[in-house]
């Protein structure tokens, strides 16, 4: 089981061929007989080194248009025959089939095809079939054949060739198979995501190839990991590692920043946005987000949509944050922002967000499509005497951006594109509504001429009396209760306008 294999023939044939070259010499170096096809044959040809193609092996050309190459018995024999097998090495002499002990070869690029937008025959023709037959075939044998499927493992392979003079371990062989397995298996999961259309029945397969080992979970006793590939998604100026609790409250701030195109500022904790705001720059927005909840700001995540200044910079840099998020950041900005070396600055780069989620739940996983709708003033229906005004419109849009990002049961008061207060997943709604109240006193706002907006229906008329006793003069719901009737009267007998958007936006 602990053998060691000495390479002495390899079969290359690769799409990629950088950083091929060293290997290929280190091969030539060690005597290793080189089998190859097509644009690969030619790279070890031009080398210099001897290559023989595989047609001479097999007696049979490359056909169809190049789709069969290497799928014969002469070439998967040598693969898969079992060295400790006397009747597998008997049959090799009977059909001068000889041994390989290496394979290199790398898949036909499917995922980018795709994702360049090529069109549907390109991207069938990327579906790689002699490829991924070789590395499975490879990978299966591991007890007597190296398998390298990407042009990540060169310099490994290259590294061992030098030190170990074409021998190789057990180990180093199952952990080069466990690697092709992977890239193989995620390579069939894209192929089948192209093709899956959910009928008859949804089939939940994701494969992510790069992943990131966290600190720790959600709490220190507790392991972490992030599937995925930060380093497109951000370019960290300071800070260290994020957290897995820092990855989930950035991501919420993402999906929140989103919703705005005006100069804006959110600052979120465990999720909830304490603070945001929109001005025509970004230091009022700031200090407006701020102002808000100051004590909930502290260790907080902050993300901006524009530029980061100095000016800003320098306000910002008063209060403890974890984490701060902008598109950019001016040079002296960053140099203000880097004085304190724990906290986070990430400069966020323009990539395509996922437009599922899904997430463990029981002893399965539940997927849903992202909620990608928020309702402006068009798809407000005044269902009260009074209409609102110009800039209650307004205000109710913001306050519906704000509340569809907010842990349910919620209600957002908001006036002037800045949250004033807001109450959070509270199992009541007359709950939320007297929190975000409290709130708003302690920190020195009055509500009145405020909007309210919930993230579900009022079943009730106690939430819209509460509301306009305490000043708000406009409220959105989604509508749809049975008892909608009563909401919409204590609005009229208070005197304010109400809109439904027909709209629901639970966050749970």
């Amino acid at each position: 089981m602990s053998h060691s294999v000495q390479i002495k023939n390899a079969l290359i044939s690769v799409y990629y061929k950088d950083n091929l070259e060293p290997i290929i010499h280190e091969l030539n170096r060690l005597g290793v007989k080189i089998y190859s096809t097509g644009g690969t044959e030619t790279f070890i040809r031009d080398l210099g080194v001897d290559v023989i193609a595989v047609e001479d092996l097999t007696s049979y050309p490359s056909i169809l248009g190049g789709r069969v190459k290497t799928l014969h018995p002469k070439v998967f024999g040598g693969i898969l025959a079992r060295r400790s097998f006397n009747s597998d090495e008997q049959q090799l002499a009977q059909y001068e089939i000889p041994e390989i002990d290496l394979v290199i070869v790398d898949l036909y690029p499917f995922e980018e095809t795709v994702n360049s937008g090529a069109s549907q025959e390109d991207i069938i023709e990327k579906i790689d079939i002699g490829g991924i037959s070789l590395i499975r075939a490879a990978a299966k044998n591991y007890k007597d054949v190296v398998i390298l499927a990407s042009k990540d493992d060169y310099s490994e392979l290259e590294q061992i060739l030098k030190t170990q003079n074409g021998g190789t371990t057990i180990d180093q062989r199952r952990r080069f198979a466990q690697k092709a397995f992977n890239i193989s298996s995620n390579y069939d999961t894209h192929i089948f995501r192209y093709f899956d259309s959910s009928e008859p029945m949804p089939v939940f397969k994701q494969s992510v190839q790069k992943s990131q080992v966290l600190r720790y979970g959600e709490n220190p006793h507790q392991k972490g990991t992030f599937y995925g590939n930060l380093d497109a998604m951000f370019n960290k100026l300071n800070g260290k590692e994020l957290s897995y609790n820092n990855l989930v409250d950035v991501d919420a701030a993402v999906a929140l920043i989103d919703e705005f195109t005006e100069p804006t500022v959110a600052i979120l904790k465990h999720t909830n946005a304490c603070g945001i705001a929109s001005r025509q720059h970004i230091k009022d927005a700031w200090v407006d987000a701020l102002a808000c909840d100051p004590v909930s700001a502290f260790g907080g995540v902050i993300i901006a949509n524009d530029e980061i200044d100095a000016e800003t910079a320098t306000e910002i840099d008063k209060i403890f944050y974890e984490v701060l998020i902008a598109p950019a950041f001016t040079n002296e900005a960053v140099e203000i922002l880097k004085a304190k070396k724990n906290r986070i600055i990430l400069v966020r780069q323009p990539v395509e967000l996922p437009a599922k989620q899904f997430k463990t739940l029981l002893n399965g996983v539940i997927e849903q499509d992202k909620d990608n709708t928020v309702e402006g003033p068009a798809q407000m229906t005044t269902v009260t005497a009074k209409q609102p005004t110009e800039q209650e419109l307004k205000d109710l849009h913001f306050a519906n951006k704000v509340v569809k990002h907010t842990k349910s049961n919620t209600i957002v008061i908001a006036k002037n594109n800045q949250l004033v207060t807001s109450g959070v997943g509270q199992t009541s709604r007359v709950d939320a509504l007297k929190q975000a109240l409290v709130k708003a006193a302690e920190f020195g706002f009055d509500v009145k001429g405020a909007v309210m907006a919930s993230d579900a229906f009022f079943p009730f008329a106690d939430c819209v009396e509460i509301g306009a006793d305490a000043g708000i003069t406009a409220v959105l719901q989604p509508g749809g209760s049975i008892n909608d009737k009563l909401s919409i009267e204590m609005c009229n007998q208070k005197g304010i306008a109400m809109v439904t958007t027909g709209v629901r936006h639970f966050k749970h």
